[in-house]
């Protein structure tokens, strides 16, 4: 299973909007910055998510992105379909010729995918973000040479 490079920009970008304590428009280039995301990509990615439902914009010089839907609503698995569709060859057509391998590959994909939907619908951007704050606590850089 490989997701893209825009997708892992997109789950970023949606994860920094979810982390923002308020809701006032970040610009691209802060969103840019903080996610070390180019920003023509970013652009484009974020156009994209509006067209999905998942982000808002606002014009101006106070304009920026916010999310569209709150982050504890917000699953993983939703931006990833958005962006990539299904990720693992279609289990649910059962096969129909006997060839050798054809129902133990079916079973494969099948226990996978449901071992993906599992992950991706279950986590919200919110988990994450709580995620997040619980690593910051316990990880102590060591800066000695």
């Amino acid at each position: 299973m490989n997701v893209s490079q825009k997708c892992l920009y997109a789950l970023r970008a949606i994860f920094e909007l979810s982390g923002r304590d308020d809701s006032t428009p970040v610009s691209v280039s802060d969103l840019a910055e903080a996610q070390d995301i180019p920003v023509r990509f970013l652009e484009q990615i974020l156009s994209q998510l509006k067209q999905g439902g998942f982000v808002t914009s606002r014009r101006g010089v106070q304009g920026g992105y916010t999310l569209a839907v709150p982050p504890e609503k917000l699953t993983v698995g939703e931006i990833i379909n958005f962006l990539e569709g299904p990720l693992l060859p279609n289990p649910s057509k059962k096969p129909t010729s006997a060839g050798r391998g054809d129902y133990a590959f079916y079973d494969l994909w099948q226990r996978a995918n449901d071992a993906l939907a599992g992950v991706y619908e279950t986590t919200t951007f919110s988990d994450l973000q709580e995620a997040e704050l619980a690593a910051d606590g316990r990880y102590i850089p060591n800066f000695t040479i």
